[in-house]
């Protein structure tokens, strides 16, 4: 019988009375083993051995949870090649993505290495004679993480990284769909010395594990990341938790690229196919609005489908493609599903949206470019989270950023345009939280703030310095000389 992978709770490796397979989306033939599913009661004895490692760990010096995390770092450098392979075997992503996801993950460990020693407090005069205060950053305590299947190892990083930085002990669930990158991520921060308590993995089911998690009493903060309604009951569940819990959430988005006349053709086009349908459109950070001026419209579409008509959709791990599979069965039919909404809409479907056979049996689907689509349309306000995208035509600038902010989403927008006018009006009155002018609105750096307005994000924004937000909790401290 094949070993299954086991969760880790209190120092050890834990077995569960569930498993599930892990199947490969570029080939669903391929199994790349079974991993635990665990219980209520897992949870349970994860938040026991946190809060039995708590008062320790987050009295560590600064340079102990360097070192833990500076190993982490390093194991994960030295094995990203290896560990991209798996991750694209799991997810779907081609394999120079996977490779630079992974990459990503050590940058992030390192980091925030380098930030265990750079936590910062403030000394000031009191407005009363004779008193110092003191204004310092203390640890949490158990902080339970859920995170997504689209980047199965970078959040996680950006996740526990900081958690462990700044002292707190964490319960980590990841995606029932991508357990074995967050198994092996696991199993890194084991061997870099982590102390027993102060790192737990439970994965399993959202409605079990997670569900229970959000119950417990001794599990301070949630941070989670996935679809909106989920974090919508997970802040309401917060609130009403005895005794409350902080919550921090990173949800969707339905972000817009504006091309004006003006733009560089080739680098709208190049930032539009990146932003759309790399990573399969599976990014919250996706553009699937192209949102168009007149004057560059028709040159613009004409462009784009014959770029999407020389990109390569394959299995993730062949050399050469550009787009791997979609990641299961239910996502590609929602994904299809939303191609038959936008023709039943009115729009006109200028390329792919089909069903496409490979080599090996996955998930695999062309690319979706809508023509002739509103920003009324259901395929132009819901998030699809797939190789989905709709060209809008606009009239003028004006008509084009009050159209990129007619949305209920927030997180990223992007502009291309050679105008310095433009450009500095657009990041400044782009309602989101991620501003590109000529990129991709897909891709930000580690060492930044990541996050998004209105029903994007809800509370402090993950990654660099400003992750001590959520991470931290601020003391003031008053002595009378």
């Amino acid at each position: 019988m094949t070993a299954v992978a086991k969760n880790f709770i209190a120092g050890e490796w834990v077995e569960a009375h569930e498993a599930a397979p892990n199947l490969n989306p570029s080939n669903i033939a391929d199994t790349l083993g079974d991993y635990a599913r665990g219980s209520a009661a897992d949870v349970d004895a994860a938040a026991a051995a946190a809060k039995a490692a708590f008062p320790a760990w987050s009295r560590t010096t600064p340079y102990a949870r360097h070192e833990i995390l500076k190993k982490v770092a390093t194991e994960i450098f030295a094995r990203k090649e290896e560990l991209g392979r798996l991750l694209s075997r799991e997810e779907g992503k081609t394999l120079p993505e996977g490779i630079g996801e992974v990459t990503r993950a050590g940058q992030i460990f390192e980091f925030f290495a380098a930030e265990t020693i750079r936590i910062a407090g403030e000394t000031l005069p009191s407005v009363r004679p004779g008193i110092g205060v003191d204004v310092t950053r203390e640890p949490l305590g158990i902080i339970g993480m859920i995170t997504p299947w689209n980047f199965p190892i970078a959040i996680p990083a950006w996740k526990i990284a900081p958690a462990l930085a700044y002292g707190n002990c964490v319960v980590f669930k990841p995606a029932e769909l991508v357990p074995g990158s967050a198994h092996a991520l696991a199993e890194i921060i084991v061997r870099a010395g982590v102390p027993a308590g102060v790192f737990n993995l439970v994965m399993g089911k959202g409605s079990v594990v997670g569900q229970r998690m959000l119950e417990h009493p001794d599990i301070a903060a949630i941070s989670f990341t996935g679809s909106v309604p989920t974090g919508r009951r997970l802040a309401a569940a917060a609130i009403q938790a005895e005794p409350m819990k902080k919550i921090q959430l990173e949800m969707g988005g339905k972000n817009p690229l504006v091309v004006l006349d003006d733009a560089d053709l080739s680098i709208a086009v190049e930032c539009a196919v990146n932003g759309a349908f790399y990573s399969t459109g599976q990014r919250c950070t996706a553009s699937s609005r192209l949102i168009v001026t007149e004057g560059i419209h028709d040159r613009f579409v004409a462009a784009m489908t014959e770029r999407l008509s020389k990109l390569v959709v394959d299995d993730a791990l062949k050399s050469g493609t550009q787009i791997g599979p979609v990641v299961d069965q239910s996502q590609l039919d929602q994904d299809l599903r939303y191609v038959e909404i936008g023709r039943q809409e009115g729009a006109k479907l200028a390329f792919g949206g089909e069903r496409l056979n490979r080599e090996t049996e996955g998930f695999y689907m062309a690319p979706a470019l809508f023509v002739e689509a509103t920003n009324q349309m259901r395929i132009s306000r819901e998030e699809i989270f797939g190789p989905v995208a709709s060209v809008i035509r606009v009239k003028d600038y004006e008509e084009a950023l009050a159209t990129a902010n007619d949305t209920a989403f927030g997180l990223a927008s992007g502009i291309c345009t050679t105008s310095l006018k433009y450009a500095t009006h657009y990041r400044r009155n782009a309602e989101a939280g991620m501003v590109m002018v000529n990129l991709p609105t897909a891709g930000v750096d580690f060492h930044v703030p990541f996050g998004g307005r209105k029903s994007s994000s809800y509370g402090p924004r993950e990654q660099g310095s400003y992750a001590r937000e959520f991470f931290t909790q601020v003391k003031t401290q008053y002595t009378l000389a």
